[in-house]
């Protein structure tokens, strides 16, 4: 009972400081939101990634794979088997499938372990409609839509082939498509032929894989993380590091708000205190209201965090999409680990918040409880202290950059070198200032100044935060705007030709050659080709290109020997992308041996190129040489050459006549449109973190004026009795706030450049295997000011509009007060 009656005393502060609650409930509940928001988004992925790693056996299942990365014969598949072995077939390709290509997987049911993936999924009702003639393609439901095919459907593939009728399965992933084995082996013209074994538990003992095998296969253990995952660990990082800093940002505005209740309180405290009530049990109560508070906010927040995901969401799936293949479904699906998560996180950002507040007041003798600000008397000594800190961890920032060689240091960088310049910042605020009063002269200059100063230590905070919200800003946009120049550079040279076809099948793509070369606005008809194999236990891709000047003139060549092009026509050389060469540490002049159905492919690399946002590696070669070396390839992509005012007549008389779509037939223009288009909404999720960061920062600002707004008045009613009037007070209130943002504003662009700098640098070369060139932009610098200076304006208006119409009576009273 006497806990309730303690409990109510401490919650009446609440009743008669309503706005101080409204501070304290928003900024628990933004710091609770976008943090869950963003965790939701990385849970959605996550359970993409699981679902893609489990579709009959991928990373997390155990497979016997050929030394070389190709395919093997299928009889070593029987001599495991009577061996003992528990191994079950999976032969896997791509097919083209009305102008698009699909991951195609080649199963056999009978052999396929209980525990791999979606075996189950068959069932054994299934079992039989699946293996038996014309047999079942299982499909996602996604795929199906993209087929624009209705279930029961046979497709026909680029080849000419017609594929079993489609059976939708809403645990498959899309872009897959599941068959027989036999079929698979007929559609990818790969008779007898598999790609990997897939292990299941051993029922007893069987000989070691040599004896059976000899040295042909090799075994593949379980991986805990797939690589999916592994491409797009980047990514979600990056996601994670703006929900943290999000987090903290939105933790500042409450700790202003506990430190103006705690301030305000400390009179009903000392009441308590000599009313019998002990420090422990006064403590007890304070954490209890405090995590009162938390849950309601934390409830809140997480509703906006659902919300936040889900308006996110189709932009997040779009960037993991272009930049690394994956797919991700466009609803949420939530467990309730993220509810009960959020809530925690809501609970620990409050007491975390207050835990400074609460150590200083249960260490406060009660006869000093009254006094305000009793704990700031120190304030120099520990801004000493704090810039000591701040050089430590910067000085960790550059062991990070010197001694680090992955993602994980990479990120480390950032946020050393941002914690680090955060509380750096209120001792270079306080070194400008101390200039700006020894320069000063006039009696109100050198207060102005002396003011500002002392009023630091109830802004440091959310000037910390407004640093690293335009730091982040910074660092992101210029980041953005770099790899949005060096991409439409870069696809100007990637498409280069006027008109690009993808024709159904090898028939009809021969048709439409042979009409073309009639046509005689057509000036070159560019066919192309690639292909996917393994290297180094990774896949990449073989690109084929014509020997032809629309693509040596304009191909993203970033280092290349002198006779590159010319080197490209007997088929033993070769340029790999910067990604590739990066991984496995290439360079001019070295030799990689790639495998292909008729042995091995040695190239010699002659030049590396640009290839940004393709999360595999790329080797491209003659086209003529890679048709030998694959023979199996469709030639159904081909590019033209066609005098610009010539292509729409073109185009229409292509369609007509072949009856191509937008799928098969696009222009120049319009695939460059729809690549930017693409690029655009990858970043699309980056630009909606950096609005809602630099808005929490602007809250975190304005929840601190509020909170100084009372405490100032002590200071402010003896200028306003010596003949300042009020307006000319709230106009020097909002000067200093404005300088003091301009100030923190001008600090933060060269660290944005910095963060910038390790994002191209440091990041992006972990992340991705390709860096961009490092541009600065003056004018989205001075635009960012402006926002910035308009954000601190908006966050001083109110508090200064109060001042200007305070009432006399208000400001005579504070020399009545024990003040």
């Amino acid at each position: 009972m006497r806990v309730i009656w303690i409990l109510a005393t401490l919650l009446s502060h609440w009743r008669r400081h309503p706005m101080q609650l409204a501070t304290l409930l928003i900024g628990l509940i933004s710091a609770t939101a976008l943090w869950s928001g963003v965790q939701a988004l990385n849970q959605q992925a996550r359970l993409s990634y699981d679902r893609a790693a489990a579709t009959f056996g991928g990373a997390r299942t155990s497979t016997l794979v050929a030394r070389d990365g190709a395919s093997f014969p299928q009889q070593l598949f029987v001599d495991l088997r009577r061996a003992g072995w528990p191994v079950s077939p999976v032969l896997e390709g791509r097919l083209q499938v009305g102008g698009r290509s699909f991951r195609l997987l080649g199963i056999e049911p009978i052999t396929l372990p209980i525990e791999v993936g979606n075996a189950p999924a068959i069932g054994k009702a299934d079992l039989q409609s699946f293996i038996a003639p014309p047999g079942q393609t299982l499909v996602a439901p996604e795929t199906l839509a993209e087929l624009d095919q209705p279930e029961g459907a046979s497709p026909i593939s680029s080849g000419g082939a017609s594929l079993p009728p489609l059976h939708a399965q809403p645990q498959m992933v899309p872009g897959v498509l599941v068959v027989d084995i036999g079929i698979a082996q007929g559609l990818l013209n790969r008779p007898d032929q598999i790609s990997r074994l897939l292990i299941g538990k051993p029922r007893g003992r069987h000989p070691p894989l040599e004896a059976v095998t000899g040295d042909k296969l090799l075994l593949v253990a379980a991986d805990s993380e797939s690589d999916l995952e592994r491409l797009t660990d980047s990514f979600h990082l990056n996601l994670t590091a703006f929900g943290l800093l999000s987090f903290f940002v939105g933790l500042f505005i409450v700790n202003s708000a506990i430190g103006l209740a705690f301030e305000q309180r400390l009179p009903m405290l000392r009441t308590l205190r000599a009313c019998g009530v002990s420090a422990r049990l006064l403590n007890a109560v304070l954490v209890l209201e405090l995590v009162t508070l938390a849950l309601v906010a934390g409830l809140i927040g997480l509703v906006c965090g659902y919300l936040i995901a889900a308006l996110l969401l189709p932009d997040v799936a779009a960037s993991l999409r272009g930049l690394y293949g994956a797919e991700i479904p466009g609803e949420l699906t939530l467990k309730p680990a993220w509810w009960f998560a959020g809530m925690a996180i809501s609970i620990i950002g409050a007491l975390a918040a207050a835990t400074a507040s609460l150590l200083k007041a249960i260490r406060l003798p009660v006869l000093v409880a009254a006094q305000p600000y009793a704990w700031q008397q120190a304030q120099h000594r520990w801004l000493m202290l704090q810039a000591g800190l701040a050089l430590v961890v910067l000085a960790v920032a550059g062991c990070f950059l010197w001694f680090g060689n992955s993602l994980l240091s990479g990120f480390a960088v950032l946020a050393a070198l941002l914690l680090g310049a955060a509380l750096l910042l209120p001792a270079m605020l306080e070194g400008v200032l101390s200039l700006g009063q020894r320069s000063a002269h006039r009696a109100i200059a050198v207060w102005f100044w002396a003011d500002s100063r002392q009023q630091l230590s109830g802004l440091s905070l959310a000037l910390m935060a407004l640093l690293l919200a335009l730091a982040v800003n910074v660092g992101v946009g210029t980041m953005v705007e770099t790899f949005s120049r060096t991409f439409i550079t870069w696809l100007d040279g990637r498409l280069s030709a006027d008109i690009y076809i993808n024709a159904p099948d090898n028939a009809q793509a021969t048709d439409i050659k042979t009409w073309l070369r009639q046509r005689p606005e057509v000036q070159a008809i560019l066919p192309g080709g690639r292909t996917e194999t393994q290297l180094d236990g990774a896949p990449i891709e073989i690109v084929g290109l014509p020997d032809h000047a629309t693509y040596r003139d304009h191909w993203p060549l970033l280092q290349s020997t002198a006779d590159a092009w010319v080197r490209l026509r007997p088929g033993d050389a070769g340029f790999v992308s910067e990604q590739l060469a990066r991984r496995l540490n290439l360079e001019l002049g070295d030799h990689i041996e790639v495998p292909a159905p008729g042995g091995k492919w040695t190239l010699e690399i002659v030049g590396i190129y640009a290839d940004y946002g393709n999360p595999k590696g790329q080797i491209t070669v003659n086209i003529a040489a890679l048709l030998r070396r694959f023979p199996a390839i469709p030639q159904t992509r081909f590019g033209l050459r066609v005098a610009p005012p010539e292509i729409p007549a073109l185009m229409s008389a292509l369609q007509s006549k072949f009856g191509l779509d937008a799928r098969n037939l696009l222009d120049q223009a319009t695939l460059k449109a729809e690549s930017r288009r693409i690029f655009n909404r990858t970043f699309a999720v980056t630009a909606a973190l950096n609005a809602f960061t630099l808005g929490v920062a602007g809250i975190a600002l304005l929840t601190s004026l509020l909170t100084l707004g009372n405490s100032r008045l002590p200071h402010l009613a003896p200028l306003w009795a010596i003949g300042i009037t009020r307006r000319r007070l709230a106009a020097i209130e909002l000067l200093k706030t404005l300088s003091v943002a301009l100030i923190t504003t001008l600090l933060a662009l060269p660290l944005g450049l910095l963060v910038a700098w390790c994002l191209i640098a440091v990041v992006n070369v972990k992340a991705f295997g390709w860096r961009l060139p490092f541009d600065v932009f003056p004018l989205q610098l001075i635009e960012l000011v402006a926002v910035a200076m308009l954000a601190a304006l908006a966050a001083a208006l109110v508090p200064a509009l109060k001042l200007a119409r305070m009432q006399p009576a208000s400001l005579i009273k504070i020399f009545a007060d024990e003040r």
